[in-house]
């Protein structure tokens, strides 16, 4: 694993693409400076573009921006957490090889900063916006996350269609899930009543874990599994009810995106984040 850049390289590699990708694309130019070449920092930028897709007459976009940008001032771990899910789509989803893309493309990755936002008004006792934030990212990204829910840094969330995570869910950090991933209770009691996913997860499509109960530390969820037991740290689980049966061999799963149950990457080869260009 590579040193995790710094907010302020990330946005130097950020800008350099817009400006290569505008002079290529005439048509995408205004889009690019609009989004990232008229404004100086990460933070702008983000806050900008989140705030553009979450408009609406109700809470218009610059105050959606004004919101952001307090919340980056008050708590700088919202942007390296930010800058971390970058990295994490450079290194884990084939289709990601320059850094805006997670930024300009990515619903995964608006939805979860749009939700680290929220998360921010849930602590700060801002409830209401944090519950209308919560309705606004469901009805634009098709993701539906309690402003509750904890989540920690270098997540990709792929593709992202239906995912729901519960109010009292835990996400570790390096964990990876794909679309209509469910963290959801098993019933209508109050409390304490969502999953706790470790560090370095792999969470296939459209496996549900439902109920307070752990998955550990580099385990690995089936796709179209339903989980409702723990299940112990590099283990895999799959099936309905999902059963562990095996152990997995692989180190960090939520980063490898190791899917078949032979250990052996399905698809494409890993892929490496992109390199940064000398100029």
């Amino acid at each position: 694993m590579s040193t995790p850049l710094s907010p302020s390289e990330i946005w130097q590699h950020i800008r350099r693409e817009a400006a290569e990708l505008a002079a290529c694309e005439p048509a995408l130019a205004s889009f690019y400076h609009a989004s990232i070449l008229n404004h100086d920092t990460l933070a702008d930028a983000v806050s900008y573009h989140l705030a553009t897709l979450l408009d609406s007459q109700a809470v218009p976009a610059m105050s959606i921006r004004e919101v952001f940008l307090q919340a980056l001032t008050q708590e700088p771990g919202i942007e390296q957490a930010l800058c971390r899910d970058i990295e994490a789509y450079c290194e884990r989803d084939p289709a990601c090889n320059q850094f805006l893309m997670p930024l300009l493309y990515f619903k995964g990755f608006h939805g979860l900063q749009a939700h680290r936002l929220a998360h921010w008004l849930w602590g700060q006792d801002r409830r209401a916006l944090a519950l209308y934030l919560q309705n606004q990212i469901s009805q634009t990204f098709h993701m539906d996350i309690h402003p509750g829910a904890r989540i920690g840094s270098g997540i990709m969330i792929d593709h992202a269609t239906g995912v729901v995570i519960g109010e009292t869910a835990v996400v570790g950090d390096n964990v990876s899930m794909l679309h209509s991933v469910t963290l959801g209770g098993s019933g209508n009691s109050k409390g304490d009543r969502h999953p706790k996913i470790g560090h370095c997860v792999l969470i296939s499509a459209g496996a549900k874990i439902l109920g307070n109960i752990h998955v550990g530390d580099c385990a690995r969820i089936g796709a179209g599994s339903v989980v409702l037991e723990d299940v112990p740290a590099h283990q895999t689980a799959v099936g309905v009810p999902a059963r562990v049966i095996k152990q997995s061999v692989r180190d960090e799963p939520g980063r490898e995106m190791t899917h078949g149950m032979d250990d052996s990457p399905l698809g494409d080869a890993a892929v490496s984040p992109p390199k940064a260009t000398e100029h």
